[in-house]
């Protein structure tokens, strides 16, 4: 993901309505479609308890904004034929669907995922939420029973549909500086409360530094 796109999340936001109907409110699908969408997510992961729908959709049109890939993990074989020939068969070739262990899935194929969603009713949800907090947002969905849990599990609570659970969590290669063994080095902060990144240049002469 690179700089906020208000463009790209109008412009998902808008092809998800169009992909089914519009309640009164922005639901968790615009929601997620904007988001993904604004961050210019490039790898989208959904982790399903069930089904493909909406908030898969959500991702097609997110990525058809940044020309990013949509991959849908699935329970078993079961849900995947039912997703596959049934709701989503005009986006079928939008979405690499996959079965197996999410979290083994998270940790290993697609730990590069900048944007991931979790239904929040499968079982180890947590545990699933935190390992795909190595970098990107993580939205929960379904999460309306954690909220006494956010602060632990690093999200915000949202009451959009069933409850949101969104983090936004830096690559881990953004905690660490790098310096070019000269006169410089570039470190990179990332503000906990808004997610914003700082940037700062260190001249750094050729001589020890002491730490208080």
């Amino acid at each position: 993901m690179s700089h906020w796109s208000a463009e790209n999340a109008t412009k998902a936001y808008l092809r998800t309505i169009k992909m089914g109907k519009r309640g009164k409110e922005p639901d968790v699908a615009e929601f997620i479609s904007a988001l993904a969408g604004g961050n210019n997510a490039q790898l989208m992961v959904e982790v399903c308890g069930s089904t493909a729908g909406s908030n898969t959709l959500a991702l097609v049109a997110a990525a058809h904004q940044t020309g990013g890939r949509v991959v849908c993990i699935l329970p078993s074989q079961k849900e995947l034929r039912t997703s596959k020939f049934e709701l989503m068969s005009r986006y079928v070739n939008r979405i690499e669907f996959v079965t197996g262990d999410a979290l083994s899935l998270l940790s290993n194929e697609y730990k590069s995922a900048d944007f991931v969603t979790v239904d929040c009713n499968i079982n180890c949800h947590e545990m699933i939420f935190k390992e795909a907090q190595n970098g990107g947002i993580v939205v929960g969905y379904n999460a309306q029973h954690l909220v006494p849990s956010s602060n632990e599990l690093g999200g915000h609570f949202l009451p959009i549909g069933e409850g949101l659970l969104v983090s936004k969590v830096p690559k881990r290669h953004d905690f660490r500086s790098s310096y070019n063994g000269k006169r410089s080095k570039w470190i990179v902060k990332v503000d906990k409360c808004t997610g914003e990144e700082h940037v700062f240049r260190i001249t750094c002469p050729q001589q020890k530094i002491i730490q208080a």
